[in-house]
């Protein structure tokens, strides 16, 4: 494998051990420390609450650093600085300690996408493929949490979920470290040669990144209430609208007996992890399409599926609700990897890291406040009323992308990236 091939490898494995590590503490606080600290599981999950929001906040400082001292640097730190945090935390005591690991877990794992995301969008020509697959990466991160921390549970004790991957993301840091020291260095002589500050830029660029810019935060923030609701909540629509359909395919596996309760939970379980598989793959399709087709006929793609595939759920149950389902969640992975890629296009690489941590830190805001929304609306009216408000997002994201460009801006002198 090429040096090239291996540096994208290794920022594609550190997008996977960003979301394992924000999650590993979810399994091991629901299948071990309820019981064996005797402490309830919602009172756990409190603990966890700073780390998440350090994940988000920290997003905009850790892009400021890279940009001012050098991104390769800041991948370094990242995998070192959140190994030896894990490791950290696979050895608290007492749900404090646990949780001040888990704030600085999140405190690294902050730094990933401002920086992770603004190599892979300035390196490589094909842009949008690039983000597609390194989305791919985070979601297996995403997937992988829970088997992994769970087989690690079984086999070798909590505390290994937390030591064993943290050991792993150590090694990755210095392989990363190997690969692009001379590049670190070019890093940091160029930012000195440049001076405190990124060039001046035209003012025609000024306006229309300014013009991309609001359009990205708003569709970003929008975007995140459809994503959040839809991956929190498909387990539960699922258990409410695909019992009998569920039922019917518990009849036909061996291992289950027909109509037995966990039979049927195990379907819709295993009914739920299939559509997040598959619908995670749009990722990968709406990449190559943003090459070819540009950002704004592709999100206008997007935002159609959303609305139609939305609108048409309320009412609907067993197999027509699936699929369904399947639609809206295509659309709701679809549209992510959409922003970074006009945020890589038209960002120059002075500013590029710092505003993706801004896009993120809107983000992840507006993921945390979706919670609550939920658990309001569901309670007061049922997930029919969810599906026509994300309905109305969709129409909102619509709007949106009807203001941008045809062309995107193109910072005033960028480097030309490799193939």
């Amino acid at each position: 494998m090429d040096r090239d091939k291996t540096y994208f490898l290794l920022l594609n494995i550190g997008h996977f051990l960003d979301h394992l590590f924000t999650l590993v503490f979810a399994t091991v606080a629901a299948l071990v420390l309820y019981r064996e600290w005797n402490v309830g599981y919602a009172e756990l999950l409190a603990y966890a609450t700073p780390g998440f929001f350090a994940f988000g906040l920290f997003s905009l400082p850790m892009g400021w650093i890279a940009d001012k001292w050098s991104k390769d640097g800041m991948m370094c730190v990242f995998f070192i600085g959140i190994g030896l945090a894990s490791i950290a935390t696979g050895f608290a005591e007492t749900p404090q300690q646990i949780g001040i690991g888990l704030f600085v877990i999140g405190m690294f794992a902050a730094i990933y996408h401002p920086v992770g995301l603004a190599i892979v969008t300035m390196k490589w020509k094909n842009t949008g493929m690039r983000i597609a697959v390194n989305g791919v990466w985070g979601n297996l991160g995403v997937a992988a949490a829970a088997l992994i921390t769970g087989y690690l549970i079984d086999f070798a004790g909590w505390r290994m979920a937390f030591i064993l991957p943290g050991a792993f993301s150590i090694v990755m840091g210095f392989a990363y470290m190997a690969l692009r020291r001379e590049g670190i260095r070019e890093d940091q002589e160029a930012k000195k040669d440049a001076g405190a500050a990124p060039g001046p830029v035209s003012e025609s660029y000024r306006s229309a990144i300014i013009r991309v810019a609001i359009i990205v935060f708003v569709t970003a923030a929008v975007g995140s209430i459809i994503f959040q609701s839809t991956t929190f909540a498909l387990p539960k629509i699922f258990d409410e609208r695909l019992q009998g359909l569920a039922v019917e395919l518990s009849g036909l596996l061996d291992s289950l007996a027909k109509g037995n309760e966990d039979g049927v939970a195990t379907v819709i379980g295993s009914l739920a992890f299939v559509v997040f598989a598959v619908a995670s793959l749009a990722q990968v399709v709406v990449g190559s399409m943003l090459d070819k087709y540009g950002p704004r006929n592709v999100y206008m793609v997007v935002a159609a599926i959303q609305i139609v595939f939305f609108a048409l759920m309320p009412g609907l149950t067993d197999g027509i609700a699936l699929a369904v389902a399947f639609g809206f969640m295509l659309g709701a992975f679809g549209q992510i990897p959409i922003n970074d890629y006009m945020i890589g296009k038209t960002a120059s690489g002075g500013y590029r890291a710092r505003i993706y941590g801004v896009r993120y830190v809107v983000s992840f805001t507006v993921l945390a406040a979706s919670l609550p929304m939920i658990a309001f609306v569901y309670d007061n009216w049922g997930f029919d009323t969810l599906f026509w408000i994300l309905a109305v997002a969709g129409i909102v994201i619509m709007c949106a992308v009807l203001s941008l460009p045809k062309s995107l801006p193109q910072p005033d002198s960028a480097p030309a990236p490799a193939e």
